[in-house]
């Protein structure tokens, strides 16, 4: 990860992972549905070995299994985010 937009890219997650994510009330339903990492520290990880161009597919196709996962987890709470209707619970 070498490039000013790709850094760039990286904080932006960060900054999110750190002040937006643990105030949520709930996890990436990819992480919930199949384990591992969740959507931010994935694309962190897609970004840093590939690149944003060569990344951005593998990423499309991350929040795309991610926003199938929402769907198959039972929920009555219902919100919109990047992924698709999902519970969002903001606690500030």
């Amino acid at each position: 990860m070498k490039d000013l937009p790709c850094r760039a890219v990286d904080r932006a997650i960060a900054w999110y992972q750190r002040r937006l994510s643990p105030r949520k009330g709930w996890n990436c339903a990819h992480l919930v549905a199949n384990g591992g990492q969740s959507c931010s520290a994935a694309v962190r990880t897609i970004i840093a070995e590939r690149g944003l161009v060569r990344g951005s597919l593998p990423v499309m196709r991350r929040f795309a299994a991610c926003a199938l996962a929402s769907m198959l987890l039972p929920s009555h709470v219902q919100g919109v985010c990047c992924c698709g209707p999902i519970p969002i619970h903001f606690r500030f």
